[in-house]
Formats: structure tokens, C-alpha cells, sequence
């Protein structure tokens, strides 16, 4: 028996949540075309029949601007610790920046093997993926070097095998039924923020988050019924009505979808409640933060 955990890190937008569900074979992470979708470390348990490996998803690696955006990083630069095998996520469709570069420099303190994830290669023909393959092989930093893509699962099964390969021997880490360390509050308020960033596109900066009011849980006296009461949070009055649409019919939409989604991943019927509210400077705001479950994670 197998077991241990592997960090995914990258910068934003490289397909770290993306490839974290397709490996635990379930959504337990957010996706959006938007950068910095992924907020917070995101636990994932995948079991084998003879090995158990547990994922870190982790927020992309960028230049910090605001506190969270610190607090961000930070969770990322720390699960590069006391990992067994150390995975970069890198999408093979954009060219390398200083932010690369930062992140090469960055996993050189790693003393876990590292392998280099190279994501997205359905969007490339082989023929320009073959020559960045050559450069990294050449560089000598990486002990695997793996194409995959996310999207479609092409090649994931055999990224698996080789993580598998590199774990250290050990029981199971966490029950067989174990998914995430996640709470259902955290992930009914990441399903309604997948949904404002889907439906409000480049109207909406980044500077938006969820907050859950009320989580009551489904029993006899509501019949099944999963009540969920939520703010979303937004920095600017401009921002509000485009949240809201026009007639409410931009909430709306959003309210409606993530309630599908929500009926979907718990199983249950649900009654949402979305309402907006403007907070300036939230993302500065250590209480804000921390009722968002962007808090420190603990060990």
C-alpha cells in the first residue's frame, strides 16, 4: 500500500482545478476562465486499489496586490512543503513570462521529486509541443515531465501511474469515503460564486466573493429542503447592478443555475436566497476574509 500527498501549483489559469476534479473523479473545485478563480487550498482524496493519493489544489502564484491576494499565495507557496511528490501545472498555450520564471525559481527549494504538468495540449498540435517538452527535458530540473490535458482526461491516467510510483509506502491517510476537506458551507458558497463569474463575464472584476448567511440543513420539518441564505459581495456601488441585472434578472439567472448545481452536488432539493451588498475594500478585510473561509488552513 501507497500513500501520500501531491501539491498542484502554477500560475493563475493554468488548469490546477481543472485537473484536481478530473484526478478525484468529482467537482470539488471551482472553474472559471476568470484568473485567480481558485482562492483557498482545496483538498482532494483519490483511493486506489493499492495506494492512496491525496491532491492540493492551491491558488495561482502571482503578484500580490491586496491582502487576500497575499494570503493567496501564501497558501500556495506552503503546500509546497512536506509534500511527497511536488506537481507544475503549466499551460502549454501561453508563452513564458517573469511570472514563470518566479515559479521555476520557486520549486528549485523543493525537496519532493517535481513534475512538470504541461496542460491544455488539446488546444496545440503536437508539432509546437514536442520542442517545450525537449527544453525542459534538457533543463534537467523536473524527475517526470507529463502532457496532459485537463479537459478531456488525454494522458491523466498515466500522470496518476507515475505519481503512484513516487509515493512512499504507508496506509490510507483518511477513510476510503473521504473526499475533501472542505465544509459544505465553503462549497455551496465556491457553486454560487462559479455562477456569478460565469454569468456577469468581463463586467465583473475579480473583486467579488460569497458569503453564507445561513446553511440550514435539510430535515422532516422541511420536508428535504436545504435552505441556504447568501450575500454576494462586491467593492464598488457600480458593481451591484450588474450583479443584479436589470429587473433582477441577472441575479436571477445566477440564483437559478447555482441552485441546479447545488441540487446536484448534495443531493437534495434546495431553496437559495442571493442578495448583494457593497463592502469597499473587503479584500483588505481579515474578518471579510475569513468569513469567506479564506482563513489560515490548519494543519
Amino acid at each position: 500500500m501507497k500513500s501520500g500527498f501531491v501539491s498542484l501549483i502554477g500560475r493563475p489559469n493554468a488548469g490546477k482545478s481543472t485537473l484536481l476534479n478530473r484526478l478525484v473523479g468529482t467537482k470539488i473545485a471551482i472553474v472559471s476562465d476568470k484568473p485567480q478563480t481558485t482562492r483557498t487550498r482545496i483538498l482532494g482524496v483519490k483511493n486506489h486499489p493499492d495506494a492512496q493519493i491525496v491532491y492540493l489544489d492551491t491558488p495561482g502564484i502571482h503578484r500580490p496586490l491586496h491582502r487576500m491576494n497575499v494570503r493567496m499565495v501564501d497558501v500556495a507557496k506552503d503546500s509546497m512543503r512536506e509534500v511527497d511528490v511536488l506537481g507544475l501545472v503549466v499551460d502549454v498555450t501561453e508563452r513564458p513570462g517573469k511570472g514563470d520564471q518566479y515559479v521555476f525559481d520557486l520549486i528549485k527549494t523543493s525537496t519532493a521529486p517535481v513534475f512538470l504538468i504541461l496542460n491544455k495540449i488539446d488546444l496545440i498540435k503536437k508539432t509546437r509541443l514536442l520542442p517545450i517538452m525537449d527544453a525542459h527535458y534538457q533543463s534537467g530540473t523536473f524527475a517526470e515531465i507529463v502532457p496532459v490535458s485537463a479537459e478531456t482526461g488525454d494522458n491523466v491516467d498515466r500522470l496518476e501511474r507515475l505519481i503512484v510510483e513516487r509515493l512512499p509506502e504507508g496506509e490510507r491517510l483518511y477513510p476510503e469515503d473521504y473526499l475533501t476537506d472542505q465544509p459544505e458551507r465553503f462549497l455551496a458558497s465556491e457553486i454560487v460564486r462559479e455562477k456569478l463569474l460565469q454569468f456577469t463575464h468581463a463586467e465583473l472584476p475579480f473583486s467579488s466573493g460569497v458569503v453564507i448567511d445561513r446553511f440550514e440543513e435539510p430535515d422532516s420539518a422541511t420536508h428535504g429542503l436545504l435552505r441556504l441564505y447568501c450575500t454576494i459581495v462586491v467593492d464598488r456601488e457600480s458593481h451591484k447592478p450588474i450583479v443584479v441585472g436589470r429587473g433582477g434578472e441577472m441575479i436571477k439567472k445566477i440564483g437559478t443555475a447555482a441552485r441546479l448545481e447545488l441540487e446536484r452536488f448534495f443531493g437534495t432539493r434546495v431553496f437559495l436566497d442571493l442578495h448583494v451588498r457593497v463592502k469597499s475594500e473587503w479584500r483588505e478585510d481579515d474578518r471579510a476574509l475569513n468569513d469567506m473561509g479564506l482563513g489560515p488552513k490548519d494543519e
